[in-house]
């Protein structure tokens, strides 16, 4: 039974450090400071202030790739999540939208806060992402 085990464990190590070596891309493309929210919504320092504390690191080329980002599966997770939220919305990009997506874009985000999808599991690595009810409050403002 011990060398069972012991086996086990010794096939958990090696597909442990196998797995170190899929690196996904982690980049961030070039922003223009002309294009972004922060740009387009100077006179709504609330919003953007809350979007950037708590949105920035899926939702913009300005990701920051803190030190867990480097290991499997943590990696692969954050790659992934950082993709399908630049797809979903790039503040970074903010001036490429239309009007009529910008508010749409705004109220999804409003929804997405107020049901407590976003930042959703994240905020367990990340604390200071949690939006409060405040914080909800001002991204919902600014929706409308």
């Amino acid at each position: 039974m011990r060398i069972r085990w012991r086996r086990l464990a010794i096939v958990f190590i090696i597909l442990g450090a196998v797995a170190q070596l899929v690196r996904p891309n982690r980049t961030n493309p070039p922003t223009d400071p002309n294009r972004t929210i922060q740009a387009s919504l100077k006179n709504a320092d609330g919003v953007v202030a809350v979007l950037d504390r708590s949105c920035r690191d899926c939702h913009s080329n300005q990701t920051e790739w803190r030190w867990y980002t480097n290991v499997a599966p943590t990696s692969w997770l954050m790659a992934y999540g950082v993709k399908e939220g630049r797809r979903a919305v790039n503040f970074s990009e903010w001036a490429g939208y239309s009007a009529d997506q910008q508010r749409a874009l705004l109220a999804a985000s409003c929804t997405d806060a107020t049901e407590g999808k976003m930042p959703g599991v994240y905020a367990w690595l990340r604390p200071e992402t949690r939006l409060s009810a405040g914080d909800i409050k001002t991204i919902c403002s600014a929706a409308r």
